[in-house]
């Protein structure tokens, strides 16, 4: 039962040991074993869940050591062992459980010092009586001091720790002066740099959501809360309770086999990466609805502007410069997404494929930087990674998206980096022209790469995206002319990583230096 939320067996006959595949329910919150007649140790596999709140084990027949694996239960709320034969001393791990507000281990067998930090603090917290060889702890507890040895002991520690403080302390006033002279030198090269936005809800932990949680977020899974379908589900904004802001939730269409395994991808795939272009996953939910159905989605960080392909094939709107890009934003997403492809095929460990690169998976947050998502059909590349992993979409056909997906895929080629190097070079060529390799125009012989390679680099300005102009305010022949060579430039750079044969492709390393250059001489020229 890997995705039961509550186990509550209290007040029953069972005995015998408590099973140590009780750890393989990952997403357990709360584990009710108290009042029966279970006999051994805590099993350490209850350390593997991680997300567990509430764990009674009171009125058993347990015995041995409080094992250290509770202190790796980091959403550990209230904790009750009394009235068993527990040993040892307790657990030091114990006080780094921040969430930590109930801890009962009376009645036991417990012995030595009652740790000093963390939830041992709040007296009106913890319960330890009927523990005769407990010693030390808050003066509030009543307990008798720890031995001379260990006092002289713990003396020798804070003389030691005396030392070690000062030391400390004259060692963080350096770091701190190397650090105020870099955010010195950093102020001033921040005006010839992009600012990276930090959003703090990607460095926040979030327990793993429950469905009703989301279901409430929602609306109930409303229309009017709905972002997006796609074939593997939909996307709602949620608003979770007690928070005010908005995050995505991207529900699954469990009901085929193939989206349960986007599903499983696209975790494994998360779970390894982190970038700025990357769109950041705040949690996951896997249980089952209200009619019993599967149930699986996944938590986004919210993009207020929607995806790239809205803003290049507006639906049925006059052409603004509020509802268009303008060519320094069309840089700037370049450039996120070619870091990102970078980082993936590159820096990340293991590697990843992203597989299906398109506008619609490319997002845009508040500031119209990009976070390139949808890592459903992404491929891991990494020899010990499951078979599961790595083959989940063998038997589905091409991996990919009609116009982006590499030619080398329909005649059964693996998967591989040059196959996302295509797809980029045919959605640079989408976003400065503003035509979809789809488009109605292309069929028999003419494809977007083979149309913007015809027309460079006399008819430049003519095949680009014309609402570009809309947010030039002069356009006299040197603006003209600085425009067209850097459309010229990025164009070509689309046209060499989108050509039909792979080794023929550039490599992702040389796109990065490329676009990057493009748009420092652009932007050199528009100040």
């Amino acid at each position: 039962m890997t995705n039961l939320n509550e186990l509550i067996l209290s007040g029953n006959q069972l005995s015998g040991q408590i099973p140590s595949s009780i750890g393989n329910c990952i997403v357990l919150q709360k584990l009710l074993l108290d009042k029966n007649s279970f006999e051994g140790s805590i099993p350490e596999s209850l350390g593997n869940i991680k997300g567990l709140n509430i764990l009674n084990l009171t009125a058993n027949k347990l015995s041995g050591r409080i094992p250290d694996a509770i202190g790796s239960i980091r959403d550990l709320q209230q904790l009750y062992l009394a009235n068993n034969s527990f040993l040892g001393s307790l657990p030091a791990v114990l006080k780094n459980l921040s969430s930590l507000s109930k801890l009962d281990v009376s009645f036991n067998n417990l012995q030595g010092e009652v740790p000093d930090g963390g939830v041992f603090r709040n007296i009106t917290a913890i319960a330890i009586a009927g523990n005769t060889n407990l010693c030390g702890g808050a003066p509030q507890l009543h307990l008798a001091p720890c031995s001379t040895s260990t006092s002289s002991k713990n003396k020798r520690k804070r003389t030691k720790s005396l030392v070690i403080s000062l030391a400390t302390t004259g060692a963080i006033l350096l770091s701190l002066l190397v650090i105020f002279l870099v955010w010195i030198l950093c102020k001033k090269l921040k005006q010839s740099q992009k600012t990276v936005v930090q959003y703090s809800v990607a460095e926040e932990h979030y327990e793993r959501i429950p469905y009703h949680a989301l279901l409430r977020g929602t609306n109930g899974f409303s229309e009017v809360n709905l972002l997006g379908r796609g074939s593997y589900g939909a996307v709602y904004k949620c608003i979770l309770d007690n928070e005010e802001r908005a995050l995505a939730v991207k529900v699954f269409n469990t009901g085929q086999s193939r989206y349960s395994k986007s599903f499983e991808v696209e975790c494994e795939a998360m779970r390894r990466i982190r970038h700025r272009s990357l769109i950041k996953i705040i949690t996951c939910c896997s249980s089952f609805n209200n009619h019993g159905q599967e149930f699986k989605a996944l938590l986004f960080e919210f993009m207020p502007n929607g995806n790239l392909d809205g803003w290049l094939h507006p639906k049925s709107q006059e052409p603004t410069t509020s509802n268009t890009l303008s060519l320094s934003q069309r840089l700037d997403i370049a450039i996120d997404i070619v870091d990102a492809v970078e980082y993936l095929h590159s820096y990340c460990q293991p590697l990843i494929i992203h597989c299906d690169l398109k506008p619609s998976n490319i997002l845009l947050a508040e500031d119209m930087s990009a976070r390139v998502g949808d890592f459903g059909i992404s491929r891991i590349l990494q020899e010990n990674t499951s078979k599961v992993m790595q083959n989940s979409y063998s038997t589905i056909g091409i991996r990919g998206s009609i116009g982006y997906v590499a030619p080398e895929y329909g005649e059964g080629s693996a998967v591989s980096t040059q196959g996302d190097i295509y797809s980029l070079g045919i959605m640079l060529l989408e976003l400065f022209t503003g035509r979809s390799p789809i488009d109605d125009m292309f069929g028999n012989s003419l494809d977007l790469h083979n149309f913007v390679e015809d027309a460079l680099p006399d008819r430049t300005l003519e095949i680009a995206d014309p609402t570009i102009w809309l947010h030039i305010e002069t356009k006299d022949n040197v603006t003209s002319s600085r425009i067209q060579e850097c459309l010229v430039s990025v164009l070509r750079l689309g046209i060499s990583c989108s050509k039909t044969q792979p080794r023929e492709r550039t490599s992702i390393r040389d796109v990065a230096v490329e676009m990057h250059a493009i748009r420092d001489a652009y932007l050199l020229f528009a100040g």
